[in-house]
């Protein structure tokens, strides 16, 4: 493990793969990506010291993962790269910035890990506070991989972050794969999912608030945050209160790559900046700080989504835009 400046405070496992972006000319340019890997540079690029703890190969594209990541600031818990190869994604972009994705994941690099070298991994991290996983890392395929992690990490009142971000398109049998994206977002103090998430989960309820609703209390976590995209945001407790936000300012929007992934280094963010744990959302909470919350996560996508490709923000960027009060905010129920 890398030497280390100051303790990690959150570890995150899953995919770190190429995105090869299809150009409006046809040609296809690869850029450094993966839902786990996006997030684990915005929290970095946000000033949190973080773990990254799957393999990356040792091929071309690998090297280039491993040094964005060292780049931001990310700590490499397999700093050795392995012979697999990298994952690889295919983008196409439709005309409102919504990416389209096709996978290339057998026998890749960030798979070739289990559930025992990242438990040893956060040991090896005292300060640890948060881990966090999602996307691919749902797939049915690798539970053995990261139900334990979960298990283990939930056992040690480590802070779990699960974020649903399904990918239907590259999973040949739906209904066993909604059947374990449930099944992981059990393990989660924090779940973070879209509408678009919720539709692909057949969730009852008719509109994705009342989906929410309904994944949180079918499960065992302290909140849920909901993207709505241009909508906004919703962030649900368990005590029962509910919070929106939305940008108000008109945004440029480039792509919305790594928005969602942005999203959520902008609430893990705002949550330990506020000392905030597993209990946070099981009782009482106040206004002023789901606020925070959402307006943090808020401001680091709508940064994100008017760049090409996922850029994160810096911590400053973040605080600048909030400061501006370009994000609204409404309550619907139980406010403090």
């Amino acid at each position: 493990m890398n030497p280390q400046k100051s303790p990690i405070q959150v570890a995150t496992a899953g995919e770190a793969l190429i995105d090869l972006i299809r150009n409006p000319d046809g040609q296809f340019e690869p850029c450094i990506g993966g839902a786990v890997y996006n997030l684990s540079r915005a929290l970095a690029r946000q000033g949190v010291p973080t773990l990254y703890l799957n393999p990356l190969s040792k091929d071309r594209f690998g090297r280039q993962l491993a040094e964005g990541l060292r780049a931001d600031g990310v700590h490499l818990a397999a700093p050795e790269p392995v012979q697999a190869v990298t994952s690889l994604a295919v983008v196409a972009v439709d005309a409102q910035g919504h990416p389209d994705y096709a996978f290339y994941r057998e026998g890749v690099a960030d798979r070739a890990t289990n559930a025992n070298a990242l438990n040893h991994a956060c040991a090896q991290a005292p300060g640890l506070q948060v881990v966090c996983t999602g996307a691919l890392a749902l797939s049915p395929d690798d539970a053995d991989t990261y139900l334990p992690w979960l298990a283990q990490q939930r056992q040690a009142q480590r802070l779990v972050v699960v974020d649903a971000n399904l990918r239907p398109s590259v999973m040949p049998d739906l209904a066993r794969y909604r059947a374990h994206v449930l099944a992981a977002l059990q393990y989660a103090d924090v779940i973070k999912v879209s509408d678009e998430d919720l539709a692909h989960l057949a969730l009852p309820g008719d509109t994705p608030l009342a989906q929410a609703q309904h994944l949180l209390q079918s499960s065992n976590a302290a909140c849920v945050a909901l993207t709505r995209g241009g909508d906004g945001a919703s962030l649900l407790t368990r005590h029962g209160a509910v919070f929106h936000a939305r940008e108000t300012a008109g945004l440029r929007i480039a792509d919305t790559v790594g928005a969602g992934d942005c999203f959520l280094a902008g609430l893990v963010v705002a949550m330990l900046e506020a000392g905030l744990d597993a209990r946070w959302g099981r009782t009482a909470v106040t206004t002023e700080q789901a606020e925070s919350l959402l307006a943090n996560a808020v401001a680091s996508a709508s940064i994100c989504v008017q760049r090409r490709g996922c850029a994160p923000p810096l911590r400053a960027e973040v605080r600048d835009h909030v400061a501006a009060g370009s994000v609204q905010f409404a309550v619907t129920a139980n406010p403090v």
